[in-house]
Parts: C-alpha cells; structure tokens; sequence
C-alpha cells in the first residue's frame, strides 16, 4: 500500500491531489495549517476510498514546525512513497512595498520546506529502489512575477536536475507548472473570483491539472504543463525579449 504525504492539503490542489491518490488507494499524511478543514477532508476521504489519513497540522514557515514534517517523513517504519509539495501562498508583484518578513516566510514555504522535505524523503526512497515527488511550481517560473516567479523558477531547475540525477534509481521528481487555476488560491489573496484581472479562457480547472499531474509523474516527466495553451505560452516566451515577457506577466494577479 503506497502512502503519500501533500503539504498544502487542506484547499486548493493540495486537496485535490489528496483525492485523486486516494482514489487510486494510497493512504495519506495530510499537511497544512487549518486542522478543521484537514479533519474535514480526512473523514470525507477515509469514508469514501476506505483509505487511512494522517493529519499532521503544520506552519511550513516556521522552522520547529518543518522539523516535525521532516521527522514524519523519515519514520522508517511508515515510509512515504509519494511526496506532493504543493503549500504556497502570494503575495502582491511590488516587491519593494512588501514586509520583508512576508518575503522571507514566502521563501521558506516555497523553497526551503519543499528542500528539507525532499531532501528527507531521498534517504528512504533511494534505499528502497522506488518513489515519485511532485513539485507543484508554475507558469510563473517561465513568464517572471516578482519574487513568486522567482521560486518557482527554482522548484523547476531543482526538480529537473533531481530527476536527471535519481530516476535511474527508481526515484522520480516532477515539477507540476499550472497556470492559473480554479481554487481558492486567489481568494485567499483578496481577490474575489471575477476581481483577478484574468480571462476566462486562460483559467484551468484543478482535476484536469492533477490528473495530468499524476500521469506525468508515472510518466517520469521533469516538468509537466498541463494544457496545450499554457504549453504553448511558455514555448513563446522562451524566444521573446525579456522585457515583453515580464510586462505581459504583469497582467493579472
């Protein structure tokens, strides 16, 4: 029975990836901060795909609060097969007016959680032969907004030279790159659904993204980019001056 682990569990796709892989039977550690809201999709989950969940409450910026996921992680005796880094947050495109603190807690949950937890995960899954991580990163990594494209930017180089290096050792790493999704992502932001300066036809749908998700990562994919539209963006803006693609990335929130 593979157990997964899904930081950023409670909303969003970190609660979407925790249905989709229970209903292919895994049993989960479900990661995030709300407890109600993880006892709530815990009980759903457990009664309907007879799958065990494990609610581990967590602030992934705060360092005590990591250390207790990584812990979870290495327990030799439940190991986790399959390790989903999804938490993250936004914060608004004008870096110099932003708190620093937000800044550095931003870096924390993005870039140094998903590192350590990566980093636990490696030591049993390269000794049992077998294991699948998925990055949740984004567009954003390609099309540069501030500080989140930033990290982004970072989950993706990192996750495909970890694929490079350990997929010959039964070890796959994903980075998942969705553009913008239907979650509750935004509103928590501030941005009621219509008040994102987003066209309808640029939003994807979250079971579309972690179905594509899933199977590129089986796939032993890199990087996956679910839809040919957003496949298709970031195609263009790998031969378009810098310049037009950070101005067009500054459209929308």
């Amino acid at each position: 029975m593979t157990t997964a682990l899904i930081t950023g569990a409670s909303s969003g796709l970190g609660a979407e990836f925790s249905r989709q892989l229970a209903a292919r039977g895994a049993d989960l550690v479900l990661v995030a901060r709300d407890r109600e809201a993880l006892d709530e999709l815990a009980a759903r989950l457990t009664s309907r795909y007879r799958v065990q969940c494990e609610v581990l409450v967590a602030d992934l910026a705060k360092p005590r609060q990591r250390a207790k996921v990584v812990e979870r992680i290495v327990d030799e005796e439940r190991p986790i097969e399959v390790l989903v880094n999804n938490a993250g947050f936004g914060l608004p495109l004008a870096f110099e007016r932003n708190d620093i603190e937000d800044e550095a807690r931003h870096l924390a949950v993005h870039v140094e959680a998903p590192m350590r937890f990566m980093h636990a995960a490696l030591q049993s899954m390269l000794a049992h032969g077998h294991g699948r991580i998925i990055n949740v990163a984004s567009v954003a990594a390609f099309t540069p907004r501030s500080t989140y494209g930033a990290v982004k930017a970072w989950i993706v180089s990192f996750s495909r030279w970890a694929n490079t290096a350990y997929r010959s050792r039964g070890v796959t790493v994903t980075a998942v790159c969705p553009g913008y999704t239907h979650t509750n992502f935004h509103e928590r932001a501030g941005l009621p659904p219509g008040q994102e300066g987003v066209p309808a036809f640029m939003w994807l749908d979250a079971p579309a993204v972690v179905g594509q998700a899933l199977r590129d990562s089986a796939r032993g994919k890199a990087v996956s980019i679910p839809s040919l539209r957003y496949k298709a963006i970031v195609a263009v803006s790998r031969i378009l001056p810098a310049g037009v693609v950070a101005s067009a990335a500054r459209r929308g929130r």
